[in-house]
């Protein structure tokens, strides 16, 4: 299904980066396993995906620096001769309510998970416009779509996510180029590991199927969205929750 081409996955040494990079590996991409501070987990990422006889390397770099990023990007595409998929995953959470949350901790949120999706759409998007194709793929989150307490920064990042991706699929729409959005619902995660089993009870009974979802929900969509098989779809954000937003 993408056999032939060349996928980056920011942010993914683990959690939902980590499955779909694997899953992209498995149609037959080329993957580029992007991570900034574990290196030693994305080379576990390249090596699971090499076992089961795809292609990935390793890229570190900090998506949130706008310079680390333009170099990323030229370096790819010196290497590989294209860039056919950018599926922005990288983000980060610092919870709080509003009133005790720092500047500091909603700087951070909004340069990793808003600021690092314009810094590697921005440095790709000329390479795209070039080959006239490619597929960007943005994670988002239901927060992004109905808020929540505790998580204004977030809410605020995955939002606006969801406002960059709307926007550039119009930008770029006519040069064969698709813009998507993800977002996941509650996603067995290292995030979640730690929830206890009444709080994960309690989410799971706000969810129409009454469960939390796995990453590999999330990295299939991903996939679709990656695919010529979406080739007419852009500018959507698609919920991947379990029916928790309705």
């Amino acid at each position: 299904m993408l056999a032939g081409k060349v996928a980056l996955v920011t942010g993914a040494s683990r959690g939902i980066g980590r499955c779909t990079a694997v899953t992209l590996a498995s149609y037959g991409a080329t993957v580029i396993v992007n991570y900034n501070g574990n290196k030693e987990k994305a080379e576990e990422v390249v090596a699971e995906i090499k076992a089961n006889g795809g292609t990935a390397v390793t890229y570190g770099c900090n998506v949130s620096d706008y310079d680390a990023v333009e170099t990323m990007m030229k370096d790819i595409v010196a290497e590989h001769g294209s860039l056919d998929i950018l599926v922005n995953n990288a983000g980060i959470t610092k919870d709080g309510l509003l009133m005790k949350m720092s500047e500091t901790d909603y700087d951070a949120v909004l340069d990793t998970n808003l600021k690092g999706t314009f810094n590697c759409i921005k440095h790709i998007s000329r390479q795209m416009l070039k080959q006239k194709s490619g597929r960007i793929i943005n994670l988002s989150s239901v927060v992004g779509v109905y808020g929540n307490a505790g998580q204004v920064n977030y809410a605020a990042s995955k939002a606006g996510v969801i406002g960059i991706t709307k926007s550039v699929a119009k930008e770029l729409g006519s040069r064969g180029i698709t813009v998507n959005a993800v977002a996941p619902g509650f996603i067995v995660t290292e995030m979640t590991d730690a929830m206890t089993d009444e709080a994960k009870k309690q989410v799971s009974d706000h969810i129409a199927m009454k469960r939390l979802g796995d990453v590999k929900d999330v990295a299939e969509m991903v996939a679709f969205l990656a695919s010529e098989k979406a080739a007419y779809v852009t500018g959507q954000v698609i919920c991947v929750d379990g029916g928790m937003s309705l």
